[in-house]
């Protein structure tokens, strides 16, 4: 146990290290009372409960259901305090790094309990994780830490410092001197003073207007930006790894004039709609509230394990918010297009292409996500004579290096000649020694990014935080907005008419960075795996598909 002098009480911060998860967690919560006694503690943030009640029940004209409680609760947004891969990922790193385990849980609740950890630092403490798992509801930190990425954080925040590297890893900036009941939320909107009674009057802030803020990118980036520090034994920073820039991406596209982050993933209602149920005008430009991006896997392990993991959007919502994760994606993600077709020398070779639709690199940010092109090449009966790219029932793909050994990865190709090549964009780290890692704290370099470019991306000026890594770098193929490959594919044989199908596969982790977790002898790895195999054949999906006969 650590003591630290703090607003003049003693705060107990528990250093989790590598005891056992039950004894933190008695410890930490013997503690965390302490610290909510520190005067103007809570005062700064309220729970979504307290929004929901007038921002929920509203509708379009045509009768979709655009309650801003209802999106928000099914969206990684409301759900980041509860998110399992991330508590084992955690688990992982603090038991990796025991030495610095204080500052590894209070660096990880920035973003994920964001509520909990300002309140914390404003009254002298840290964040913690584990303190707060499972959640005691009669407690306000947990209530802060339960509710993840809140109404109150997000339309709080200032313009201060924002698109700076110092507004990066959660560095975003809130009034904290303005007393409680006078404190601003910001929004697009002008609020007449009879809502602005009533709002004042439920959560205690008055509303604001402030498009540009809360509609620029910049805000989006103070938590989508993480920049980590390598660790030494002794806990040390050795290093800097760029983990997640999707703005900056952004910014190195042709994007960054067109569309905002926002655009794409809080797209606008057409029609005028109210944004209140108490007596609410109908207002235009009203943006949905579903924070659609890309972890319909994770969607699907919380609507399972609902029981487990506390989560409050009701199984027909959260089913809803799958889908319309999978249809943004299949709709604005990735298109495949297979040309130059030639049958010679008892081989079929074709160039599948593969475009990227999107603002950032296809996948973006946490770096285990992974894309992969699924080539099959059929004859004249249907049968596959070649494929690249299979998945598997257990979310591994047949051939892939990385999931068959954890210290091996597939290159980047330009011709893939055998089924046991695959192209598979993605991210590749390795450690100070050399060896491929997925721990994000032993990290120091990507050995491999050939992530899907966006249309506007020049890799050739790009700056090292978004530059591409390994073959990817000089091939004449791989540019903004996509890459092109050849295959040459043995017929055995077979009799044509030949058919070359071409699938883009997406999933937001791959097998490897689940199955990394598994030596972990702890409740939140070993859970994550059990959801993991769980579930893995439907652990990723089809992002788009075409072929060609000849």
């Amino acid at each position: 146990m650590q003591n630290i002098l703090a607003s003049g009480f003693t705060l107990a911060i528990v250093i989790a290290g590598l005891a056992a998860p039950s004894t933190q967690a008695q410890q930490a919560k013997r503690a965390a009372p302490v610290i909510e006694k520190v005067k103007g503690y809570g005062t700064h943030f309220q729970t979504s409960d307290r929004c929901v009640a007038c921002h929920n029940g509203i509708s379009t004209p045509a009768g979709e259901d655009i309650s801003i409680g209802t999106n928000w609760r099914t969206s990684m947004m409301g759900n980041s305090g509860r998110d399992p891969y991330w508590m084992g990922s955690v688990r992982r790193e603090v038991t990796d790094h025991g030495v610095a385990s204080q500052a590894i849980q209070d660096e990880c609740t920035i973003c994920h309990m964001p509520m909990m950890r300002y309140e914390a630092k404003l009254a002298g403490g840290k964040g913690e994780v584990f303190a707060h798992l499972p959640p005691d509801l009669s407690k306000r930190s947990d209530q802060y830490a339960d509710d993840g990425v809140s109404c109150s954080v997000c339309h709080q925040i200032t313009s201060e410092g924002l698109g700076t590297r110092a507004s990066y890893v959660g560095g975003f900036k809130i009034d904290e001197k303005t007393k409680p009941g006078e404190r601003h939320e910001y929004g697009p909107f002008d609020i007449d003073k009879g809502h602005t009674r009533i709002m004042r009057t439920s959560v205690s802030f008055e509303p604001s207007q402030e498009k540009k803020t809360i509609q620029s990118s910049e805000l989006c980036a103070t938590c989508h930006t993480l920049l980590t520090s390598a660790l030494d034994a002794e806990g040390k920073s050795i290093g800097e790894l760029p983990e997640q820039v999707p703005y900056q991406e952004w910014e190195h596209s042709e994007y960054k004039d067109t569309r905002s982050c926002q655009a794409c993933h809080m797209p606008r209602v057409k029609e005028e709609v109210p944004i209140t149920s108490v007596f609410g005008e109908p207002r235009d430009g009203f943006s949905r509230h579903t924070f659609v991006g890309g972890n319909f896997f994770m969607q699907r392990i919380l609507n399972r394990f609902r029981t487990e993991l506390g989560v409050q959007a009701q199984p027909n919502e959260m089913d809803a918010a799958i889908e319309r994760t999978i249809t943004h994606l299949q709709s604005e993600a990735a298109k495949v297009t297979v040309k130059n077709v030639e049958i010679q020398g008892g081989r079929v070779s074709a160039d599948v292409s593969v475009e990227n639709l999107g603002g950032h690199k296809l996948p973006t940010a946490y770096p285990s996500r992974r894309v992969w092109l699924h080539v099959t090449l059929r004859d004249r009966d249907g049968k596959a004579v070649f494929e690249s790219g299979h998945l598997n029932p257990d979310g591994s793909i047949t051939g892939n290096d990385n999931d068959a050994d954890a210290n091996k990865f597939e290159p980047h190709y330009t011709e893939i000649t055998r089924p046991d090549q695959i192209q598979i964009y993605e991210d590749v780290m390795a450690g100070a020694d050399g060896s491929v890692t997925t721990g994000l704290l032993t990290a120091i370099r990507f050995i491999k990014d050939n992530r899907l470019l966006p249309h506007g991306f020049d890799k050739t000026s790009a700056a090292p935080d978004v530059a591409v890594h390994g073959e990817a770098e000089k091939d004449p193929d791989f540019v903004g907005g996509g890459d092109t490959v050849r295959y040459s594919m043995p017929t055995g044989g077979a009799q044509g008419a030949f058919t070359v199908e071409a699938e883009v596969w997406y999933q937001p982790v791959g097998y490897r960075w689940a199955m990394n977790l598994r030596k972990y002898e702890a409740p939140e790895p070993q859970r994550f795996v059990r959801y993991f195999e769980a579930i893995s054949p439907a652990s990723a999906v089809v992002l788009a598909r075409a072929s060609v006969s000849r």
